[in-house]
């Protein structure tokens, strides 16, 4: 009888941050740190940024901002965020008020729009997010491949964040001006950006290196 051939045990694969490589943050050059020194922090050779092995406090930061999101996200879709003033009186548009207008009047398309824009999109932010910040703080290995690529397409999404800006300008657009209008910002607006800068900088704190905690040894 032949004798059944036994794989090769995995070798363990050192990580860059044991071997002293650490990228930088600003231009994406990688540099070998010798011995840390006491009073002086390491400095990228190239544009003279601060070097970090890891974001510094990069889940005490998206925890802080994820939760100031989440704060202003109901103001920001209850309050309305304009209101138009004319000769028949004041009237004020919410986001999920100028929604439904949208899709009575028949811009089925719109109101889609104005929909994922304003309502979809931050809610799968903010909880895609806090799934990635929790996981991480516990050090999981679970389905690392498919939470990394969940980080990039939160990044990609990410270049168009200000787009839910833009639905400001869809709800002017759909009301009809007299001879005599104007329009005045509401706090529902201040919110809605707040909501959307919050959850720019939570997904720029978070460090996707954390992922792959230092636990796991064969990459």
């Amino acid at each position: 009888m032949s004798a059944t051939p036994v794989a090769p045990p995995l070798q363990r694969i050192a990580t860059a941050r044991e071997q002293g490589l650490v990228g930088c943050e600003c231009c994406g050059l990688v540099s070998q740190l010798q011995q840390p020194m006491a009073r002086r922090l390491p400095r990228c050779p190239r544009c003279a940024y601060v070097l970090h092995p890891r974001k510094p406090q990069s889940l005490q930061r998206t925890a802080a901002y994820l939760l100031a999101a989440v704060v202003f996200y109901v103001p920001a879709n209850v309050l309305p965020v304009m209101a138009t003033v004319s000769f028949l009186g004041t009237d004020e548009h919410t986001i999920l008020g100028g929604i439904h207008e949208l899709w009575l009047s028949g811009s089925w398309e719109l109101a889609v729009i104005v929909f994922i824009a304003s309502i979809a999109v931050p809610i799968l932010k903010i909880a895609a997010l806090a799934l990635l910040s929790y996981t991480a703080h516990r050090q999981s290995l679970w389905r690392q491949r498919d939470r990394a690529g969940l980080y990039r397409l939160i990044e990609t999404v990410g270049h168009w964040s200000m787009l839910d800006v833009f639905v400001v300008v869809i709800l002017v657009g759909m009301v009809r001006f007299g001879s005599f209008a104007s329009v005045a910002p509401e706090a529902g607006l201040l919110a809605f950006g707040a909501v959307v800068i919050a959850t720019m900088l939570a997904s720029a704190s978070f460090d996707p290196r954390l992922t792959w905690p230092d636990s796991v040894r064969n990459g």
